[in-house]
Protein backbone atom coordinates (compact mmCIF):
# COMPACT_ATOMS: atom_id res chain seq x y z
CA UNK A 1 0.00 0.00 0.00
CA UNK A 2 1.32 3.53 -0.90
CA UNK A 3 0.19 6.23 1.09
CA UNK A 4 0.33 9.21 -1.12
CA UNK A 5 1.27 13.15 -0.17
CA UNK A 6 0.11 15.63 -0.99
CA UNK A 7 1.11 19.13 -0.60
CA UNK A 8 -1.36 21.79 1.97
CA UNK A 9 -3.81 23.92 -0.24
CA UNK A 10 -2.28 27.94 -0.35
CA UNK A 11 -3.93 30.25 1.58
CA UNK A 12 -5.50 31.95 -1.15
CA UNK A 13 -7.08 28.52 -2.58
CA UNK A 14 -9.17 28.35 0.22
CA UNK A 15 -12.45 31.44 -0.22
CA UNK A 16 -14.86 31.81 2.02
CA UNK A 17 -17.39 29.76 -0.55
CA UNK A 18 -15.23 26.60 -0.66
CA UNK A 19 -13.69 26.90 3.06
CA UNK A 20 -14.84 23.80 4.75
CA UNK A 21 -16.76 24.00 8.50
CA UNK A 22 -15.34 20.36 9.73
CA UNK A 23 -12.53 18.48 8.55
CA UNK A 24 -12.07 14.75 8.86
CA UNK A 25 -9.34 13.02 9.98
CA UNK A 26 -6.92 11.88 7.11
CA UNK A 27 -6.44 8.24 6.88
CA UNK A 28 -3.56 6.07 8.59
CA UNK A 29 -0.08 7.56 7.17
CA UNK A 30 -2.16 10.48 5.26
CA UNK A 31 -1.69 14.01 5.83
CA UNK A 32 -4.72 16.76 5.99
CA UNK A 33 -5.24 18.29 2.59
CA UNK A 34 -5.67 22.02 3.60
CA UNK A 35 -2.97 22.07 6.64
CA UNK A 36 -0.46 19.29 5.49
CA UNK A 37 -0.46 18.20 9.64
CA UNK A 38 -0.29 14.06 10.16
CA UNK A 39 -2.96 12.45 11.32
CA UNK A 40 -1.19 11.98 14.90
CA UNK A 41 -0.58 15.93 14.92
CA UNK A 42 -3.90 16.54 14.83
CA UNK A 43 -4.89 13.81 17.19
CA UNK A 44 -2.60 15.97 19.59
CA UNK A 45 -4.19 19.08 18.79
CA UNK A 46 -8.11 17.17 19.11
CA UNK A 47 -7.50 14.74 21.86
CA UNK A 48 -7.05 16.11 25.31
CA UNK A 49 -4.39 14.36 26.79
CA UNK A 50 -0.18 14.57 27.86
CA UNK A 51 0.92 16.83 25.06
CA UNK A 52 -1.65 19.67 25.54
CA UNK A 53 -1.76 19.07 29.31
CA UNK A 54 -5.48 17.73 29.07
CA UNK A 55 -6.48 20.70 27.38
CA UNK A 56 -6.87 20.33 23.61
CA UNK A 57 -6.43 23.54 21.71
CA UNK A 58 -9.03 22.69 18.55
CA UNK A 59 -12.75 21.62 18.90
CA UNK A 60 -13.78 18.58 17.20
CA UNK A 61 -16.56 16.08 17.94
CA UNK A 62 -16.84 12.74 17.32
CA UNK A 63 -19.78 11.16 15.57
CA UNK A 64 -20.34 7.24 16.67
CA UNK A 65 -23.69 5.47 16.57
CA UNK A 66 -25.19 4.29 20.22
CA UNK A 67 -23.11 1.60 21.69
CA UNK A 68 -20.21 1.76 19.16
CA UNK A 69 -16.44 2.25 20.40
CA UNK A 70 -15.02 4.13 17.32
CA UNK A 71 -16.17 6.64 15.71
CA UNK A 72 -15.59 9.62 12.71
CA UNK A 73 -13.35 12.75 14.63
CA UNK A 74 -13.93 15.33 12.98
CA UNK A 75 -12.20 18.78 13.49
CA UNK A 76 -13.64 22.31 13.26
CA UNK A 77 -12.23 24.07 10.32
CA UNK A 78 -11.75 27.34 11.97
CA UNK A 79 -10.59 26.22 15.70
CA UNK A 80 -8.13 25.06 13.72
CA UNK A 81 -6.76 27.45 11.92
CA UNK A 82 -7.11 30.34 14.48
CA UNK A 83 -4.86 27.64 16.29
CA UNK A 84 -2.43 27.36 13.40
CA UNK A 85 -2.68 31.55 13.19
CA UNK A 86 -1.48 31.74 17.14
CA UNK A 87 1.69 30.26 16.31
CA UNK A 88 3.34 32.70 13.97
Amino acid sequence: MNATLTSPLPAAAISETTKPEWVRLPAPGGRCRFTGLSRSTLNELTIAGSANDGVPPVKSVVLRKRGALRGIRLINFDSLMGYLATLS
